[in-house]
């Protein structure tokens, strides 16, 4: 009882202490191995029917983030401070009979694919009729509400391991996406940004925290 209430102390302090840093000591890098463990913290991410219809891009190159100032105004700080930046991408037109489904089963899953199985079947028919995905945009959303769930966890496994991250949605969306099309680092056919974040070590004062009252928030429904 005492390990378990010493733990739950412990990943509320967590929860409670991770904050949205907009400032970041550039001087201060991310190990290798803590850097690598968030990521295999998103790998490890669930996704609907487990087809992780996402990629992970780290930017190391300085050109490609000083050109991403004036179209990602909500990533300055991050491009100029964090010690990692990502951007995240969703895939488009993700379907039962798409070449990354196909991969996923056959590859990841390690049984055979087939556009008449129940599977392809089943999950056509539920982002059909259930979800009504049934164009490119609302198929890219769908994709890209499965991006967030890594995201928790990258946010989450950064601040057990003493590290400051930031999530971004702060930048012109089909300026970047041409911007890296254009420098050939992603196929637009292919693959569309869901956001960015930064990863470091935060250069100013932490402030407390403010949320709802779980009161606000939470019912049961008896």
């Amino acid at each position: 009882m005492t390990d378990q209430t010493e733990l739950r102390k412990e990943i509320l302090y967590v929860h409670k202490h991770r904050f949205a840093t907009k400032s970041f000591n550039p001087t201060k890098k991310i190990a290798e191995e803590d850097w690598m463990t968030i990521m295999e913290a998103a790998r490890l991410s669930p996704s609907s029917f487990g087809y992780e219809p996402w990629k992970f891009l780290l930017v190391k190159n300085q050109q490609i983030k000083d050109d991403l100032q004036d179209i990602a105004w909500g990533a300055r700080n991050s491009l100029y401070g964090a010690s990692h930046f990502l951007i995240v991408l969703a895939r488009k037109n993700l379907t039962g009979n798409s070449p990354h489904v196909k991969h996923m089963v056959e590859d990841v899953f390690g049984v055979p694919y087939s556009e008449t199985s129940p599977q392809t079947i089943f999950f056509n028919n539920f982002q059909k009729n259930d979800f009504g995905l049934t164009d490119e945009r609302s198929l890219f959303d769908w994709a890209s509400k499965q991006t967030y769930i890594p995201l928790a966890n990258m946010l989450t496994t950064a601040a057990y391991l003493g590290i400051d991250s930031v999530p971004i949605e702060g930048f012109n969306k089909e300026s970047v996406e041409n911007y890296l099309e254009k420098k050939k680092i992603i196929n637009l056919d292919e693959f569309g940004v869901s956001y960015m974040a930064g990863f470091g070590y935060w250069d100013q004062e932490i402030p407390e925290k403010k949320r709802q009252s779980l009161s606000d928030i939470y019912d049961v429904i008896k």
